[in-house]
């Protein structure tokens, strides 16, 4: 099994003002394997959001490692990790944040735009011609093709998490985490969501992770890590 993410004695401490101690994780080791949707399930405060924070370099642990692909990067400068997290990554939470005044194509141009994504074979910036292909495939892939010219108030709740994982995943990431990507939905969609993270992994040989706390959402995983009190159990 290839790993993509690897958490190594991952602890995650916070100190109060009096001295005491909180472990939102305590010695969390885990393997994301590659090309798979992983899901980190557990209730509010189990440490799965913490975990997905630190395993994308949202936030730092207190003690531990992760290495992507066997290399680490806890220990990369800022500037190394936000080039890592405009490069490597997507992102994908439960608020959307979609731009209200450009519409859904504009919105998933925007973030190509910004990733500084080059084309993989010339190693030189996409024409115009090649960002617009890339744009209205991935916009293709989530299903959105016909309403790719409406502005995010114009779509659901559904439509717009979808243009939300187009975004994330335009810049051909290696990783795409999601927190709570299905949390403000009702079941049946975010039952699709999930579905169309797993179409999307095989079209794009991308590895997704994914919190939940949604039971009916479980046995769509790849593989399923369940927390509990800061540790995988």
């Amino acid at each position: 099994m290839e790993v993509a993410i690897k958490g190594k004695d991952i602890v995650k401490e916070y100190r109060s003002g009096d001295g005491d101690s909180f472990f939102a994780l305590n010695g969390v080791n885990i393997e994301i394997p590659k090309g798979k949707l992983a899901i980190l399930k557990g209730r509010s405060g189990s440490g799965k959001t913490t975990l997905l924070n630190i395993l994308s370099t949202l936030d730092v642990p207190t003690k531990g490692e992760v290495l992507l692909e066997g290399e680490s990067i806890v220990g990369l400068s800022e500037k190394d990790k936000e080039r890592l997290r405009r490069l490597s990554f997507g992102y994908v939470f439960q608020a959307v944040a979609l731009i209200p005044v450009m519409n859904a194509y504009e919105n998933v141009e925007f973030a190509l735009k910004l990733s500084g994504y080059k084309n993989p074979d010339k190693k030189e910036e996409l024409t115009k011609t090649e960002k617009d292909e890339r744009v209205k495939r991935v916009l293709s892939l989530v299903g959105m093709e016909e309403r790719m010219k409406h502005f995010p108030g114009q779509l659901s709740g559904g439509e717009q998490q979808r243009v939300a994982i187009a975004r994330a995943m335009v810049h051909k990431p290696r990783v795409i985490f999601a927190d709570e990507p299905t949390g403000a939905l009702d079941t049946d969609m975010g039952i699709r969501v999930v579905k169309l993270f797993k179409s999307i992994i095989k079209e794009e040989q991308v590895t997704i992770v994914m919190t939940t706390h949604d039971p009916g959402l479980m046995e769509l995983g790849d593989v399923v890590f369940e927390m509990e009190d800061g540790r995988i159990r």
